[in-house]
């Protein structure tokens, strides 16, 4: 593409033996949403005037495919050449690596799900399963990899709907998947396919990319979710389409252009400390698409977008969010089923810890290490591999591991971290897995960062369902156990599944409308949400936030303010509360199983194989002890519409109603 490609071409160019293998993926989120939130796209009356900032974006960086590139297979993610150094490395240097690839590759143990695909995350697994294969067959030459990536492309040109035929067809996360698998895939085997083969499958991997790409062509008045895995996963996909075809299809260059457009606004509204605001499940699964779209730019284009504070910072991220026992993790916002995953019982553990192990997709750090030459990344990486973690896209370790890098110990990093911009504070005693450690948050949903960014980006809507109403929240792991901490994933998230505060028995924003808590509440008033005080030591810490802008004004609160602190092996919050009419104070301890009453004031949180100790202290204090009910995930589409479920129990201490209230909190295992 020159400098002549214009705004109206853009415009213009837009209109049998295996089991089945269903949810065969492991490690994913259940994919549903509250059919009110604007996930991917959100079409308003214009009210921003003048080109749209995409369109500007489209012209200035058109992103087209490397010259030297045109006409040549393979492209997207490497070249001839470099598959020669890929064979080379899977027979020595990373023959362990490659290996455990092999043994993993999906499409050579199940069947993809037969036309229309329609069961959760079924079409995804396609996706990743066709790219795995076609990259063994690249690498190793066997005739069954090449007969059984073709299988899994045959599958999904046989899917009418690339999605759920009843929420968002065509344009979503599978939709995504699929392009960017069928365009890996027609990218690597381009070669070895018949004039047929590659007919049909450009035909369909072009048919679904005008309609995806149509859907999010940028026009008056049109707002995109761009920190929302809904936006950036299906665009993802779409770009890997563009540079697969580029040369084919006159229009592709547009879709290369959308796709680099969108993602230079996803980069710029990322959180600058590495936290990943949606919760560290939604990072498992969102991080791939953003590490494949930035490498289809870097490789095909020549267009290195990685140098960002967020990807140089995502190893910490990571890192803190494990708990001690390398197997669960703090769990804020839409992450995992709380009690439910910890108890490594029924099938949702089987998807989020296979073999008892976590599914983290530790191998996008080795990307990210390689990229940065960062040795901490690096060890992160390492660590979490020793940990016997689980990737759904092993293969790409093959050319993401850089074997010359050095990884850092783990005692190289610091063992306490805040996150200012989420107002996120991990701290433990160390890196082992008999560490004491704990997580606390106070801060906006997307960041202190996003407040400024939202007047300077009309383009810009927020959809923050996955992120909870927990502000003074915290999770805490000893002896061994997860003692306490938040009930995981919910159709309508609530403060009542978090161990934050209630007034008058209401939580924080907007919550109980559905699955974003935080619609239609102002986030100038979220942004006020902040740590104000922070001391982290070695065997102790001291945290006080400021927690007022998190309730509604009607509720009252004036001032409300939490102090949490670490010494001599406990736990304490100091709840302080002014008002101007007379509330009830709440706060609340949360636990996987059973929950009994030793004194007045005095509790305890039952574990495995510690527990948890609770003593409060207010005037004229009562307690009680309720099922921990979370309004669990529904449909596709109406996530908000998902059963009742109980998972563990709660202790909540409440305070006469008042203006003024100070509420102690003791914990210690």
């Amino acid at each position: 593409m020159n400098k002549h490609f214009t705004r109206r071409r853009f415009l213009g160019t837009a209109a049998a033996a295996l089991p089945a293998l269903g949810g065969a993926i492991t490690g994913l989120p259940a994919l549903a949403q509250d059919s009110r939130e604007a996930l991917g796209t959100k079409q308003g009356e214009p009210t921003f005037g003048g080109v749209h900032p995409l369109q500007t974006l489209m012209e200035q960086h058109p992103a087209p495919l490397r010259a030297e590139l045109n006409g040549v297979h393979p492209r997207v993610f490497t070249t001839a050449a470099g598959l020669e150094q890929l064979r080379q490395r899977a027979r020595g240097s990373h023959r362990a690596i490659w290996e455990k690839a092999l043994a993993g590759l999906v499409a050579m143990h199940a069947e993809p799900e037969a036309s229309p695909a329609q069961t959760r995350r079924a079409q995804n697994t396609v996706g990743i399963g066709m790219v795995g294969a076609a990259l063994a067959y690249k690498i190793e030459g066997g005739q069954r990899y090449l007969e059984r990536a073709k299988h899994y492309m045959d599958a999904a040109v046989s899917y009418p709907v690339w999605g759920y035929t009843y929420s968002k067809p065509d344009i979503d996360l599978a939709a995504g998947h699929l392009l960017y698998g069928m365009g890996t895939a027609y990218d690597l085997l381009f070669d070895v396919l018949t004039v047929e083969e590659r007919t049909r499958y450009r035909e369909k991997l072009v048919r679904q990319a005008r309609i995806l790409a149509a859907h999010f062509m940028p026009k008056p008045g049109k707002s995109y979710s761009y920190s929302q895995n809904h936006c950036f996963i299906p665009i993802a996909g779409l770009a890997v389409a563009a540079y697969a075809v580029f040369d084919e299809v006159p229009e592709a260059a547009s879709w290369a252009a959308l796709s680099r457009a969108i993602f230079t606004r996803v980069l710029a509204v990322a959180s600058p400390d590495g936290y990943f605001y949606e919760g560290v499940e939604y990072w498992i699964f969102s991080m791939p698409w953003i590490v494949h779209a930035l490498d289809a730019f870097a490789h095909a284009a020549g267009d290195d977008m990685y140098d960002l504070p967020a990807l140089r910072k995502a190893h910490l991220y990571m890192a803190h969010s494990i708990t001690p026992n390398g197997q669960d993790i703090f769990d804020f916002g839409d992450a995992f089923e709380g009690p439910v995953t910890r108890s490594r019982v029924g099938h949702e553990p089987d998807r989020t810890h296979p073999n008892g192990k976590l599914h983290s997709n530790y191998n996008l750090l080795y990307r990210l290490a390689q990229r940065f030459g960062d040795a901490e990344a690096q060890g992160v990486a390492a660590w979490m591999q020793s940990l016997g973690h689980v990737c759904a896209e092993d293969f790409w370790s093959l050319q993401w591991y850089d074997d010359k890098l050095a990884a850092a110990p783990m005692s190289a990093i610091a063992p306490h971290h805040h996150f200012d911009d989420l107002g996120t504070v991990y701290w433990r005693s160390d890196w082992t897995s008999k560490a004491t450690a704990f997580a606390f948050r106070a801060g906006p949903p997307e960041g202190h960062h996003a407040a400024a960014l939202i007047a300077k980006m009309p383009d810009w809507h927020l959809s923050m369902g996955h992120s909870h109403p927990d502000a003074g929240s915290f999770i805490l792991f000893g002896g061994g156990s997860y003692l306490t901490g938040p009930k995981g994933y919910a159709g309508v998230p609530s403060s009542k599944i978090s161990n934050t505060l209630l007034v008058d028995g209401q939580g924080q924003a907007n919550e109980g409308g559905g699955h974003d808590a935080f619609a239609g509440y102002p986030y100038a008033r979220l942004d006020s949400i902040r740590i104000t005080k922070l001391t982290l030591g070695k065997d102790h810490a001291d945290i006080v936030a400021d927690l007022t802008g998190a309730y509604r004004p009607e509720l009252g609160v004036e001032r409300l303010e939490r102090r949490f602190s670490f010494a001599r092996g406990a736990w304490t919050t100091t709840d302080t509360l002014r008002a101007s009419k007379p509330v009830v104070l709440t706060a609340q301890v949360h636990g996987d199983r059973d929950i009994k009453q030793l004194a007045e004031r005095s509790f305890v949180v039952e574990g495995r194989p510690s527990a948890l100790k609770v003593e409060a202290r207010g005037k004229n204090m009562q307690a009680v002890v309720e099922p921990g009910l979370v309004v669990s995930a529904g449909p596709p589409g109406n996530v908000d519409k998902g059963p009742k479920q109980q998972r563990g129990n709660v202790l909540r201490m409440s305070l006469p109603a008042g203006k003024q209230a100070t509420l102690v909190t003791s914990m210690k295992f």
